[in-house]
């Protein structure tokens, strides 16, 4: 696998300093050399949960790469004297990720979001992507054993080289963990909500926005009920947690 460079640690979770790029390409990188690699990425979201969860942060840990899908999570890092080249999230990457795939004859499976949403944005990109393979999809509500056991077996049956995994945080990355080791897909990545971007359920916002990382007002103002607590407290609470981290606040957990 290609060498990311030194990460930086935010709450004890290394964050891998990738570029869009990189991660475009990493899957291919990772699929010519026979080797396999678990993805998942860290924002302002993830890792006050991993602030709490010792068990999301393991599963963090663990993960081959972790990289920045949130521009909070950079600017944390250049609060504590470290680097990351800004944020690189799934709507943005997903559209080079896919036309690499294809040009590489890369086979995708798309498992998350609610009913019939990943068929959806499979259906999206293969129809701007002509030459890219979707071998299937399936919701993400498969948590009870003997479903999350046939889910697994479906996706080693059509063999994909990749695994998208949407279903938010914890939930696909303790899902992931449960399962990676059945799963034979070379590479399985988390993306959260991207399904529901790709299929046009959830909008993005204006491209000045984006540009100045003010999506999170946007995504505020769509879903203010479900996104209130995560942005209104949860990013003041995130800034406090690294300016302790700064300071030298330590606990045993994230060291």
């Amino acid at each position: 696998m290609m060498d990311l460079g030194k990460p930086a640690r935010v709450f004890g979770v290394d964050i891998d300093p990738v570029t869009e790029k990189q991660l475009v390409h990493l899957p291919e990188a990772v699929i010519l050399a026979g080797d396999r690699c678990t993805i998942l990425y860290a924002n302002v979201h993830v890792l006050n949960q991993a602030w709490g969860d010792g068990g999301l942060r393991e599963i963090l840990r663990a993960a081959d790469v972790v990289y920045c899908d949130g521009a909070g999570v950079a600017f944390a890092a250049r609060l504590l004297g470290q680097w990351l080249p800004g944020r690189t999230t799934g709507a943005d990457w997903i559209h080079p990720f896919a036309a690499a795939s294809a040009a590489a004859g890369f086979s995708l499976y798309l498992l998350g979001s609610a009913l019939g949403i990943a068929e959806q944005a499979a259906g999206k990109l293969t129809s701007r992507y002509p030459d890219l393979t979707v071998v299937g999809s399936h919701h993400g509500y498969v948590q009870a054993p003997h479903e999350a056991s046939a889910v697994v077996a479906q996706i080693n049956s059509l063999a994909p080289d990749i695994l998208l995994v949407g279903m938010g945080t914890p939930v696909q990355e303790r899902w992931i963990a449960a399962h990676r080791a059945d799963i034979e897909a070379p590479v399985c990545w988390a993306v959260g909500a991207l399904f529901d971007y790709v299929a046009g359920v959830l909008p993005r916002g204006p491209r000045w926005m984006l540009d100045h990382s003010l999506e999170w007002v946007f995504r505020l103002a769509v879903e203010p009920r479900r996104l209130a607590a995560r942005y209104l407290i949860g990013n003041p609470k995130f800034l406090l947690r690294v300016l302790a981290q700064r300071a030298g606040y330590k606990r045993s957990q994230l060291d």
